[in-house]
């Protein structure tokens, strides 16, 4: 569930998790002001936990090495021909 940041008619700000499909609060679940949902610029996309590697969803032609093997030789061969 996606997390809101709504502000208070005070001016604090308070974060709460709600569906996408619920409609906006009007009023603070703990103070009773108004409130109104504040657009913020934060990561859509957070990973939280042990970690996220590349090679978690790496492609299957990749795993054999073809592409960093040709890499090296074409670095080799120009250095040996600049010689």
């Amino acid at each position: 569930m996606p997390t809101y940041v709504y502000r208070r008619e005070d001016g604090t700000t308070f974060e709460i998790e709600q569906r996408i499909t619920d409609p906006p609060l009007t009023h603070c679940p703990t103070t009773g002001q108004r409130v109104e949902r504040i657009i913020t610029g934060s990561a859509g996309l957070i990973f939280k936990g042990s970690g996220f590697y590349l090679t978690d969803y790496a492609r299957k032609g990749n795993s054999n090495g073809s592409n960093g093997s040709k890499a090296k030789s074409e670095t080799t061969s120009s250095e040996s021909t600049s010689n």
